[in-house]
């Protein structure tokens, strides 16, 4: 039976090495490997938004991008990829924080052989495999498919520790589904699962694939965003109340669907807890929850 090649995105500005690695490859391992280069990380993450790809082989010294940050805004663009990170010299404090950071391994590149390379790419492409089977047991929330509480403080961390690393701010935001009770007492609790499945969709359309969004418990949200050139916090939030206006204006079910957010923005601060973000953004949810008007909801 013959099987696909395992699909590679190079990820290298030296185009010497580029020459030299294809050239080891060679014909007996052009189908087992299929390559596409890009020379720059904010080309790679461009070419990831297509997804198609098994494996990253990653340089961490790029035009644009030097370093762990390389590493960091690949790994939190591109969870499910894993990532084999290549290097131009040994270097063990490297080798270990990256592979400690979610890398599958660290590669020298004078010491790749083409078969070093593809044994490479398949035990990293099986071991992330596995540590996802595993991790998403525990992790992800069984009704929606978000992470979970666990799952948003353990991927939040390493969020707040790319966005010390980037000096880049980042967005807390806090939702709670307005009477949500409601909804289970007077409609049943298949109808409240069903509006809690609505609010993970416009919360998946609303944000980036790279935000970390979260069912927190009950009925209760989590999004951990890092600070994008292209629009600022309150964009974020105003794009969801739009998404929430939009579902209401369209959709069958027999309630409106009503949230309260609570938003907190922190620039580049090397004190920054997630603990402290959740709890100021959660204040903040309580405090526009409790300047609202009670209202019924729609009837069936």
């Amino acid at each position: 039976m013959q099987h696909r090649p395992i699909k590679i995105l190079l990820v290298e500005s030296d185009e010497d090495y580029i020459d030299e690695l294809q050239d080891g490859l060679g014909s007996a391992h052009a189908g087992v490997l299929q390559l596409e280069w890009v020379s720059e990380l904010s080309q790679a993450l461009a070419r990831l938004t297509q997804g198609g790809f098994d494996a990253i082989l990653l340089s961490l010294d790029l035009p644009d991008s030097h370093g762990m940050v390389t590493f960091d805004r690949a790994f939190a663009f591109a969870p499910d990829v894993p990532i084999i990170v290549i290097a131009d010299e040994p270097d063990e404090e490297a080798a270990v924080s990256t592979v400690q950071a979610g890398a599958q391994d660290y590669l020298v590149k004078s010491e790749v052989s083409a078969s070093l390379l593809v044994r490479s790419v398949r035990h990293a492409i099986e071991r992330h495999r596995l540590f996802s089977a595993l991790r998403s047991l525990s992790l992800i929330d069984d009704l929606t498919g978000l992470y979970n509480r666990r799952g948003f403080a353990d991927l939040g961390e390493q969020y707040l520790k790319l966005a010390r690393r980037s000096g880049r701010g980042v967005t807390m935001v806090y939702l709670d589904l307005d009477r949500f009770k409601t909804i289970n007492d007077s409609l049943g609790h298949h109808v409240g699962d069903r509006a809690l499945l609505k609010v993970a969709d416009i919360l998946r359309a609303a944000f980036r694939r790279s935000d970390i969004i979260a069912r927190l418990g009950g009925d209760e949200f989590g999004v951990l965003a890092l600070e994008a050139a292209d629009e600022s916090a309150e964009t974020l939030v105003e794009r969801l109340r739009e998404r929430v206006v939009d579902f209401n204006e369209s959709s069958p079910e027999p309630y409106q669907l009503s949230v309260s957010i609570g938003m907190v923005h922190h620039d580049d601060d090397p004190r920054m807890r997630l603990e402290d973000l959740v709890a100021e953004a959660d204040a903040a949810m309580y405090r526009e929850k409790h300047g609202k008007r009670p209202s019924s909801l729609r009837g069936p």
